[in-house]
Order: structure tokens, then C-alpha cells, then sequence
């Protein structure tokens, strides 16, 4: 497997608004900040509205910032993939050393806005699924193990634990189950994307599961964490976080899910894996959503 050394150097001082609002990752960040507000609002008790925007606000500043950061320290292998060759420092539109100490400000800014306006223990949860992202998964694990995403996974399911402990000051088995939910949820989704993107991972040296283990054990591993995930999508059922609206509307998603997962398995094409990907982001929304609708 190649190692790659060439880095895309921009000229200083050429980046828009747009281009610093795109190293924010916003579409990733639509997620993170939907299971965030999911975990405000499930969690028991009332928080003042005003308050809860700037926690929400918190967390998608801190998903922000490590998604700069992120993208900075992985500006030499987003040059040689397709998918991320048309982001702003593989162009050259923003400098390496702006783009750094953008995530930087941004991730202190966020932490101490949680620590001031909420409280220390979501702050420290903040700080630590900032931590974990960039230098658990993106400088440790990526580069080096095919099990990056599912020890990785781990970053982006924070958002509702985050939010729980900024509507409650402290941490309880509801979040840690909503946890599970999205850390259980990531090795089916994002397989499904190298699946059909392994040619680009590959190019660039990225040990993802099809590139060291074959598509096969990749479909089968995708199919495996589908049927894991069972319980945990039903969990919030009965756990008394979710009504019965949840529990039908959880079955039919989770169905469809597994359904996707078994199609996967069965085609040797990438097609199943593609409309699997979609489909996945798809479903966490609805989980989450249903969730929220059952508690307003």
C-alpha cells in the first residue's frame, strides 16, 4: 500500500466565506447537529430555549472545527480522490496554516461557550469528541487500520450524549444507549460508501475494510452490524425514552435497513451499496426524528 507524501500548498490568504464555511463539513454537521438537538430534547427535565440553541450552537461549532481540522491534516490524500479533490485546500483556495488555526479557535470557542453558558461535564464531553476525532481517528486510526471506522465511529455518535449533559449535568444509561445507536449504525453506513468508492481509497492508501479484506467480507460485516444494531434501535422503546409511534415507525426503518444490508450482501455490483449509503443517512434522521416527535 502506497504512502502518500505530496501535499497541495495554496497560496496564503486566498479563501471566501464560503470556502471556510465548507472546511465546517456542513453536511456532515447537518447529522451531528440533528442527533444533538435529539439529545437536548429527550432528555428529561426542561431546558430554557435560549440555552439549548447555544448548546446546539456549541456542538456544531465543535463538529465544525474538528472537520477543519480534519480536512487539514488530510489535504495530501484528499488530492488523489475523486470525492474530495474539489475541497478547498486540495484547490488551493485556502492556506494550511489559516485553515489549522481556524479549527483550533473554533474548538476553544465552543468549549468554553458549553463550560460558561451550560456546564463543564458537556463541555468536557465536547472537548473529548474533539479530541477523539482528530487524534484518535483521523491521525491514528485511518491510516492505519481497517478498523478505523468502527473504533472511529465513536466521534460522531457523541452529538446526543453532548446534548443529554447539557440539558442535565451529567451522563445516564438513555445517552449511552443513544450512543451505541449511531456508534453501531457507522460501520454499515460508511462501508457502504467504500464499497463503492474503493477504487478511491485505494488510490490513496486508505486501509478501509474493501481495500485490505475484499468487497465480500466487507458486505458480510456490513450485513453482521445491521442485525447488532437490532436492539439498540428498539431500545429507546423500552427504555421509556420513545412511545409506541417510535416503536413502528423504528420497525419499518430497521427493517428496511437490514433489507438494504441483505441486498448488499447479494449483489456483486456496487448499486445495493450506493443506495445503501443514502438510504443509512436517511434512517438515522427518521430514528432520531420519531424520538423527538414521541417527547414533544
Amino acid at each position: 500500500m502506497t504512502t502518500l507524501t505530496a501535499q497541495a500548498e495554496p497560496a496564503a490568504g486566498t479563501g471566501t466565506v464560503s470556502d471556510f464555511f465548507e472546511l465546517l463539513k456542513p453536511r456532515v454537521m447537518t447529522l451531528v447537529v440533528f442527533t444533538g438537538v435529539a439529545g437536548v430534547v429527550l432528555a428529561p427535565g426542561h431546558l430554557n430555549p435560549f440555552l439549548a440553541f447555544v448548546a446546539v450552537l456549541c456542538i456544531a461549532i465543535g463538529a465544525g472545527a474538528a472537520g477543519a481540522i480534519n480536512m487539514w491534516y488530510e489535504r495530501d490524500i484528499d488530492a488523489v480522490m475523486s470525492r474530495t479533490q474539489k475541497r478547498p485546500l486540495p484547490q488551493g483556495r485556502v492556506n494550511p496554516d489559516e485553515a489549522v488555526s481556524f479549527g483550533v479557535v473554533l474548538t476553544i470557542l465552543a468549549v468554553f461557550l458549553m463550560g460558561l453558558a451550560l456546564n463543564w461535564a458537556a463541555a468536557a464531553l465536547l472537548a473529548f469528541a474533539s479530541f477523539f476525532y482528530v487524534f484518535i481517528y483521523t491521525v491514528w486510526l485511518k491510516r492505519r487500520t481497517p478498523q478505523n471506522i468502527v473504533i472511529g465511529g465513536a466521534a460522531g455518535a457523541f452529538p446526543p450524549m453532548i446534548g443529554w449533559a447539557a440539558a442535565t449535568g451529567h451522563v445516564s444509561i438513555e445517552s449511552i444507549m443513544l450512543f451505541a445507536l449511531i456508534f453501531l449504525w457507522t460501520p454499515p453506513h460508511f462501508w457502504s460508501l467504500a464499497l463503492y468508492k474503493n477504487a478511491d481509497y485505494k488510490k490513496a492508501g486508505i486501509p478501509m475494510l474493501p481495500v485490505v479484506a475484499g468487497a465480500e467480507a466487507t458486505r458480510r460485516q456490513i450485513l453482521l452490524y445491521s442485525l447488532i444494531l437490532t436492539p439498540f434501535v428498539f431500545a429507546p422503546y423500552f427504555m421509556h425514552i420513545a412511545g409506541m409511534v417510535y416503536l413502528i415507525g423504528a420497525a419499518a426503518l430497521h427493517a428496511l435497513f437490514v433489507l438494504s444490508a441483505v441486498r448488499v450482501r447479494l449483489d456483486a455490483t456496487f448499486k445495493s451499496a450506493k443506495l445503501m449509503f443514502g438510504y443509512s443517512i436517511f434512517y438515522l434522521f427518521g430514528l432520531f426524528a420519531l424520538m423527538m416527535l414521541g417527547r414533544m
